[in-house]
């Protein structure tokens, strides 16, 4: 009986442990809500690219430091990581990354984005979070709040680590190569990170094993000889071949690939010329392959090279002048481990409820390059979850209009529930806090 009145006292006392440690967490979230919104707002109307987020990480880096987290910036130009050393215990590390798309907002918010850059290649282009980065940098920032605040309900070492250029597939790598472990970043037991999905808020998708696909971002450039439109005999035009790669490109999706096999290929931009009446020199094809088994990966990029040298071949062009590619930003497909799966989702339940997980669902075309923080490291357990960011009643209504979403991602019109801020960080802090407990 004594064992029994221990045993039962013990889950009380660690019941009332948990209630306090969640009633806590609902204050400090209601507390820091109104300034979180405000930093969300504010990184949502200045957006900036990929390598280009010095004032989003600048956000960041003054706001790790007010909480007295020792800061690290400028890792791969504008990384920040942030670390809270508390005690003996695991490193857990979450990652948020900060950079925008090459979109135009038409959401028609007050605050919403109005700003153009100026890119590389000298060209201008409008911007907008239209993959709610900006949600994920705000949740970063009201977590380390909360983790901090709750110092005595977990034991380790949690790193914050502010990523530029997922989109462009480069960040989390070049932060490797950038000495980021080197630098005093600890190498991390386990790794965590969230993204918006316009699904419902209050809802996730979490899925154990292949998640999302595997992507290569590659740049093809047709060569040729430039000359007067009303001469193109006197020409080989770059533009042509270009178009010809175009169609038989996908070819090899359609009948080169296992019907049964997940696979894509897209030319998502095209460039070549300036004038009416001038055949260019040059033409551009910007190509992102998406794949789940590297057969099929390799099985793309050969048939794009013996494509490209049979359209060069097929117009005379001698072999100097060749199609060329650059490969660019790359990523492996994302395998959430099984067991951080396991061991976190009872809390999602708790913190959104019964019904929140949308579980089930195949793995998806969407990349990431999150784990490539992690995939050489001797550890490299990692999970990665879709948070529902869409006001309720529209999703409803786009239900009824037969749409899937309300808007997607890398939309003109996407946008972000602002009750999904508060939200995010509480479902963040929870996750963290059982990824702490041995």
């Amino acid at each position: 009986m004594k064992i029994f009145a221990i045993t039962i006292a013990l889950v009380f006392a660690f019941t009332a442990n948990a209630t306090a440690q969640e009633d806590k967490l609902d204050a400090l979230i209601k507390e820091d809500q109104n300034h979180l919104i405000e930093i969300f707002k504010d990184i949502h109307k200045n957006p900036e690219l990929a390598f280009m987020e010095t004032r989003t990480s600048g956000i960041v880096a003054k706001e790790l430091k007010k909480l007295g987290y020792k800061v690290i910036t400028g890792i791969a130009k504008t990384g920040v990581v942030g670390i809270l050393e508390n005690g003996k215990g695991p490193v857990v590390m979450f990652r948020a990354d900060m950079d925008a798309n090459a979109v135009k907002e038409v959401t028609g918010l007050d605050y919403a984005s109005t700003k153009t850059v100026t890119r590389e290649n000298g060209k201008s282009t409008p911007v907008m979070h239209a993959c709610g980065h900006d949600a994920h940098t705000t949740w970063l920032i009201g977590i380390a709040r909360a983790m901090k605040e709750l110092k005595d309900s977990w034991k380790g070492t949690l790193i914050l680590v502010a990523q530029p250029a997922e989109e462009t597939i480069e960040g989390a790598r070049a932060m490797v190569d950038d000495g980021m472990y080197e630098k005093g970043v600890p190498k991390p037991d386990y790794l965590f990170a969230m993204h918006t999905t316009p699904l419902p808020t209050g809802t996730v998708n979490l899925e154990k094993g292949p998640h999302m696909a595997g992507t290569d971002q590659i740049d093809v450039t047709f060569k040729g000889i430039g000359g007067h439109g009303a001469m193109p005999h006197l020409t080989k035009d770059p533009i042509l071949m270009a178009a010809a790669a175009i169609v038989d490109y996908q070819f090899i999706v359609s009948r080169a690939i296992d019907p049964q096999n997940a696979a894509v290929l897209t030319v998502g931009a095209v460039r070549a010329g300036s004038d009416n009446n001038v055949i260019p020199s040059e033409a551009l094809l910007k190509i992102n392959l998406r794949w789940f088994n590297e057969s099929d990966r390799k099985l793309m990029v050969n048939g794009i090279k013996r494509i490209n040298k049979s359209i060069a071949m097929a117009y005379g062009l001698p072999e100097k002048m060749y199609p060329t590619m650059k490969f660019k930003g790359w990523s492996f497909p994302v395998e959430n481990d099984s067991e951080l799966v396991d061991k976190i989702t009872p809390v999602v339940i708790k913190t959104l409820g019964e019904k929140s997980i949308l579980s089930g669902t195949p793995p998806n075309m969407g990349s990431e390059d999150f784990h490539h923080l992690v995939i050489k490291n001797p550890k490299h357990k990692y999970v990665f979850m879709h948070v529902g960011t869409a006001k309720p009643s529209d999703f409803a209504a786009a239900q009824k209009e037969g749409k899937l979403v309300p808007y997607a991602n890398h939309n003109p019109d996407y946008k972000v529930d602002l009750d999904a801020i508060p939200l995010g960080v509480k479902l963040g802090t929870n996750v963290l806090l059982e990824l702490f407990r041995q």
